[in-house]
């Protein structure tokens, strides 16, 4: 029996890193561009966002919360050039970047996967850590095979092997994408990164996308009479991004080490891997297709981005600390991290905090975080008993010429008072 989706979507999502320096120079670049709009928080407009989020984290993640009444009016009325050098000093910016008409595409041959690119979401940390994000949604017709196929191939359009001939027959068909590449050359034009070129951000990303998705099932397939388990298989392969011709041998004693499951909703269950995290859930809960997709894609969607940034600033820490003339910023900047993106809860919405824990599980965030503060500490040590060796080393050779000085001195008073 081939399965069929309610309704899904399918962001993908690209870290990339600008140089920090010219940081304030890549955010008045999005404000240049006419296709680009900033994206402000507002507490009636998103009202479901600003009580999710607790009060110190929505300031740091969502500053714009923050900018309200004749704040929002004198803002707008900003010229470009100043709201970017104002926006460049926050922590977080969130923009959104439209294409010109709804871009519709096609996977394989004529009677292919047909999907639509919806949006694009840009988010910038204000350390240089940023983020492309790319909503897809398969056409009404396809099924969750043509899903699964999907992300598995769509996900490394961004890499190397797209070079490679036919790779994965990968096609796309429409008014401004004539082929693949032509997606991977617009991420390059948005991050004004070079994906080929050597560069902190291919240390960190072999460009390949993190998939996030969401999909809802007809309530025939998952309800009182139909198990989970007649969906286990394929909510595998979903979870694991992997194609529908996979060999469903799975072993599930290995999935724990790569797989972290939340299922404390009846109906709904949420794959989280180092590379994605996966939701499917039935129609039999209305919902699941009424309020929980809303809620994944912007709740629980910056929740993860969040994740994924405490993960790679912590891997960028760990590349950095290769300069030891480095080290004083490199401590200024993890107690900076520590304090807004660490020490702080996130939601006391219970299942959210259930998320968040099982995302910094599975992407071992608090891990890396021990890592970078023993070598923090063990270097900073070092650097201190260096500094303390060369004060003593002064210190003494000032001791020596100052025994010198005074046994002149005491030699030529005996010689006075002799003479």
């Amino acid at each position: 029996m081939e399965l069929k989706n309610k309704y899904q979507y399918t962001y993908f999502v690209y870290p990339y890193i600008i140089d920090e320096t010219k940081y304030e120079k890549y955010i008045f670049r999005l404000f240049k561009d006419k296709k680009c709009e900033y994206r402000i928080f507002e507490k009636e407009k998103d009202y479901d966002m600003y009580s999710y989020f607790l009060p110190q984290i929505r300031a740091d993640f969502f500053p714009t919360f923050e900018i309200r009444d004749e704040k929002l009016k004198e803002f707008k009325n900003f010229k470009k050039e100043k709201k970017a050098k104002i926006v460049s000093k926050h922590n977080c910016a969130c923009f959104t970047y439209y294409l010109e008409k709804d871009i519709k595409g096609k996977v394989d041959n004529d009677d292919g996967i047909f999907f639509n690119i919806e949006k694009i979401d840009i988010i910038c940390f204000k350390t240089g850590i940023c983020f492309f994000a790319m909503k897809t949604i398969l056409d009404t017709d396809s099924s969750f095979g043509d899903l699964l196929n999907f992300n598995y191939k769509f996900r490394d359009i961004n890499t190397e092997f797209l070079s490679l001939k036919n790779y994965e027959n990968i096609k796309i068909q429409t008014d401004v994408f004539e082929d693949v590449s032509d997606i991977s050359e617009l991420i390059s034009r948005i991050t004004g990164l070079d994906k080929n070129k050597e560069s902190i951000t291919k240390e960190l990303s072999d460009s390949k996308f993190y998939t996030y998705s969401y999909t809802c099932m007809e309530r025939d397939y998952w309800n009182e009479k139909n198990s989970f388990q007649n969906l286990e298989n394929d909510f595998y392969k979903y979870a694991n991004v992997l194609p529908s011709n996979y060999a469903s041998d799975f072993n599930k004693e290995n999935l724990e080490h790569n797989l972290y499951i939340l299922d404390k909703l009846k109906y709904t269950r949420t794959g989280i891997t180092k590379l994605s995290s996966n939701m499917i859930c039935s129609a039999i809960d209305t919902y699941n297709f009424t309020k929980l997709p809303y809620e994944y894609e912007n709740q629980y969607f910056f929740t993860y981005i969040l994740g994924l940034y405490q993960k790679i600033f912590l891997k960028k820490m760990n590349l950095e600390f290769k300069d030891y003339k480095k080290i004083p910023k490199l401590r200024e900047k993890f107690i900076n991290f520590t304090k807004v993106f660490w020490e702080k809860e996130v939601t006391l919405v219970d299942n959210g905090n259930i998320y968040y824990r099982a995302l910094k599980r599975v992407l071992e965030v608090d891990d890396v975080y021990d890592e970078v503060k023993k070598k923090y500490e063990v270097i900073y040590k070092d650097l201190n008993i260096e500094k303390n060796n060369i004060y003593f080393s002064i210190i003494m050779i000032l001791l020596f010429f100052s025994f010198i000085f005074n046994t002149v001195n005491i030699l030529f008073l005996i010689h006075v008072m002799y003479d």
